[in-house]
């Protein structure tokens, strides 16, 4: 459960922010030796459990507008990972497999056994050590813009992806971002940075057996092009649904939140993948790759 202390570990008094970000509850908690801030919605009657993990450098503020939309379906949980956002930080832990422990040590905390897991960027990777490691507690996946790859590469190329993705990005993404970019700062960047360049993101994604959603947006210049990423995509068994939304950048689950929640829930539904009539504008949702593990429902 969330802990009752009013202090942090260091002995500070322990603040929410004074304006909820969102309709989910904000907590404390502490995660080995660390205080970890977190969102959480009320537990529908035998719901299961959707726990969204950020990107890089960002607090799990900008995952809010998909996670509303999908809390009163799940039990959902948005952490601000350690060292992210306004959680604590741990000088010696900022990598990939750190953060995934970290994950699952949450989960334990809040008596949570098997969830499926959505996140965002950086997020993706961490979902995959966290398959890797947790098999048995992971229902199904589900990535977002998936970043780390060797498309990536050098932080050069990184940066400059970056640059480009910001006016792709609605302008208030920037009133979000620009706080946990400057809280996080430039030394725990290059730190992250370089786990992420050394993290094995294909082979943990080809070792993934259980059902996954992979999300990516047309204009997301952190990602290769839909027909590189659909031949990754085949490399894999059977499991992997591979989802495009037409006018979307990097931050999808800020940007596109109607379209994503309408793709998640058709994925979690075993549902062919269409396009949402209820979302406006001019965003269009397609698939271009389906394995064979969940076929559409109309197939015989």
């Amino acid at each position: 459960m969330a802990s009752s202390s009013s202090r942090t570990t260091d002995g500070k008094p322990r603040r929410l922010p004074r304006h909820p970000a969102s309709r989910l509850a904000e907590h404390w908690t502490t995660i080995d030796g660390i205080d970890v801030f977190y969102r959480e919605s009320p537990a529908p009657s035998n719901a299961p459990v959707m726990m969204h993990l950020h990107g890089f450098g960002l607090s799990g503020r900008y995952l809010l507008p998909t996670a509303e939309l999908l809390m009163d379906e799940f039990y959902t949980l948005v952490p601000d990972l350690p060292g992210f956002g306004r959680s604590g930080k741990d000088p010696s832990a900022l990598d990939v497999p750190d953060l995934a422990h970290a994950a699952a040590r949450f989960l334990d905390e809040r008596g949570v056994e098997k969830t499926t897991l959505v996140g965002n960027s950086m997020g993706c990777p961490v979902i995959l050590e966290f398959a890797h490691h947790y098999p048995e507690r992971l229902e199904r996946a589900i990535l977002v813009s998936p970043a780390g790859g060797l498309h990536n590469q050098p932080l050069r190329r990184a940066m400059g992806q970056l640059t480009k993705d910001g006016p792709r990005e609605p302008a208030r993404m920037m009133r979000v971002a620009t706080p946990d970019y400057l809280r996080f700062g430039v030394p725990s960047t290059v730190r992250m940075f370089q786990a992420l360049t050394k993290y094995p993101t294909l082979d943990r994604l080809l070792e993934l057996s259980i059902p996954t959603l992979a999300v990516i947006g047309s204009r997301d210049p952190l990602m290769p092009d839909s027909q590189r990423v659909s031949e990754v995509a085949g490399q894999t068994d059977n499991h992997l649904l591979l989802v495009v939304i037409d006018g979307a950048a990097h931050a999808i689950n800020f940007s596109h939140p109607g379209e994503l929640a309408h793709v998640i829930r058709l994925f979690m539904a075993d549902k062919p993948i269409v396009d949402d009539p209820d979302s406006p504008g001019h965003a269009r949702v397609y698939e271009i790759h389906r394995g064979k593990f969940h076929p559409p429902a109309s197939a015989s």
